[in-house]
């Protein structure tokens, strides 16, 4: 049998969200672009005030989004900062590393910024974070998951904002100057390259979900 928590609904996704905002002031974790305004997780398809291929981009990430929270939903501190062993990942650094990426990205194909000449800014802030391994492993802990969660939604709201700007003559466009090797001799267009981010966050949060069940005192994994 499949475990119950595999279907999640919207309603149960908002009042989880809802009560990790309890008794923090000054942050906001459900502003309504963050999940694609406010259709249900369930429907993948178009979403009311994007072009019709970007808002059914739009509804693979928030349903995406969703399954991150659920892996991390009432994590402690020292949950967070768990390490496994010298060459794995903290889950909070996985959270930032998620965000990193996804602003990556965000500079790439809203603003046109080359992968080889990334900001200043984008490499004191995001660099450790984008790159992981033993910087991240020094500097990423000490972080309550509000922390990581404010920093992935705000980061969440600006992609959805820029969506909001565009249609899917941009989504089609393809960047000929992506990733000039043999395999990917034709380059990626906005579409690829905004599933990549999507599938990239899949394969993170299985990352922490082996992290999770080997977490100190964690009961048997159910399916």
């Amino acid at each position: 049998m499949i475990p119950s928590k595999c279907f999640p609904s919207r309603r149960n996704f908002l009042k989880a969200g809802a009560a990790l905002t309890t008794g923090i002031s000054g942050l906001n974790f459900l502003s309504p672009s963050a999940y694609s305004d406010d259709a249900d997780l369930g429907i993948i398809g178009p979403r009311k005030g994007y072009s019709p291929e970007i808002g059914t981009l739009t509804s693979m990430m928030a349903f995406m989004r969703s399954q991150v929270l659920d892996s991390v939903e009432g994590m402690s501190q020292q949950d967070l900062d768990f390490l496994l062993d010298a060459k794995a990942n903290r889950i909070g650094a996985l959270l930032m590393h998620l965000a990193a990426v996804e602003t990556f990205y965000q500079l790439n194909t809203f603003e046109g910024v080359n992968p080889e000449k990334l900001p200043k800014e984008f490499k004191e802030k995001w660099g450790v974070p984008q790159e992981l391994g033993d910087p991240a492993r020094d500097a990423i802990k000490g972080h309550s998951l509000a922390f990581y969660l404010n920093i992935l939604h705000e980061t969440r709201d600006k992609t959805l904002s820029e969506f909001r700007k565009r249609d899917d003559k941009w989504l089609a466009a393809v960047d000929k100057t992506w990733l000039p090797a043999a395999r990917h001799e034709w380059g990626w267009n906005n579409h690829c390259k905004w599933f990549h981010v999507t599938e990239h966050e899949a394969n993170h949060n299985g990352q922490i979900k082996l992290l999770k069940s080997r977490l100190p005192g964690a009961k048997p994994a159910n399916g």
